[in-house]
């Protein structure tokens, strides 16, 4: 990228906190590029006014990469300024916005992006989903997505370079009333499509109506009454996608095509 480029986007209010973003790094910790590429650089694109879950982000991934590099990409210059005071191996603090600059204009085999777009207006969504996109290295994944102010109820859309393929679901399960609490964080793409007629609207109401029925499962745990409903949820139709060991964790994953607007 042109080192004297204007970085793209507007500064946000940068809530942070720590390990508010455990479980879309615990995603992205999976995602097979990060295992094969021969340039494991992440890219998290708006880390907010504390580095701290860009730093949380290179020593989770670290466990599985170690090699590993993370850089953290923030629009307000003091952010920067305060991340490079504190910064250390494995992690580089940049300024810019969705352009994404990185240590030698290289490509990211991650981007993530969270609590960012929730700022912007829906009509912002696919530019700036495309403007990261363009910065993946091939077969490179962006995910993004937003959780609430404790990172127990998230939710994300995972892209390659092309389209988004995924939307997830990821919630504490320990003292869950209904799963569509999701719908107050849903990504920028979908949170005002949650409404009659709109996939993302059967969606969450069919989910919610498999966790009822699956309430006697209850008795054995949260999570085996979670596992129930996601089956529930299969029986009825929705394509879901991944195995138990993933249900176990709060997590549902469907294709993009499933909940993407009508």
């Amino acid at each position: 990228m042109p080192g004297n480029a204007s970085p793209i986007g507007t500064v946000t209010r940068g809530t942070t906190g720590h390990n508010r973003l455990r479980r879309v790094d615990r995603w992205i910790a999976t995602l097979p590029v990060l295992r094969r590429t021969d340039d494991p650089l992440v890219a998290d694109v708006g880390y907010g006014a504390s580095p701290t879950t860009t730093l949380e982000l290179r020593d989770r991934l670290a466990r599985v990469r170690p090699d590993v590099e993370v850089t953290g990409i923030e629009i307000e210059p003091s952010r920067v300024a305060l991340a490079n005071a504190g910064t250390r191996d494995g992690v580089t603090f940049r300024l810019g916005g969705f352009e994404t600059p990185t240590p030698g204009g290289r490509r990211p085999a991650v981007i993530r992006a969270f609590n960012v777009l929730r700022q912007y207006d829906e009509s912002a969504v696919l530019d700036s989903w495309r403007i990261m996109q363009d910065r993946l290295q091939p077969g490179g994944q962006l995910v993004e997505g937003t959780c609430n102010e404790v990172g127990r109820v998230a939710s994300w859309v995972t892209l390659d370079r092309e389209a988004p393929h995924t939307f997830t679901v990821a919630l504490r399960l320990a003292g869950l009333d209904v799963p569509s609490i999701v719908a107050e964080r849903l990504p920028k793409a979908l949170i005002h499509r949650n409404v009659p007629g709109e996939r993302v609207h059967a969606f969450l109401r069919d989910l919610d109506l498999a966790w009822a029925v699956a309430a006697p499962l209850g008795t054995y745990g949260p999570r085996q009454r979670w596992i129930a409903a996601v089956r529930g949820m299969r029986d009825r139709g929705w394509p879901v996608l991944h195995g138990v060991a993933r249900w176990r964790l709060g997590e549902l994953s469907v294709p993009w095509s499933a909940v993407a607007p009508a």
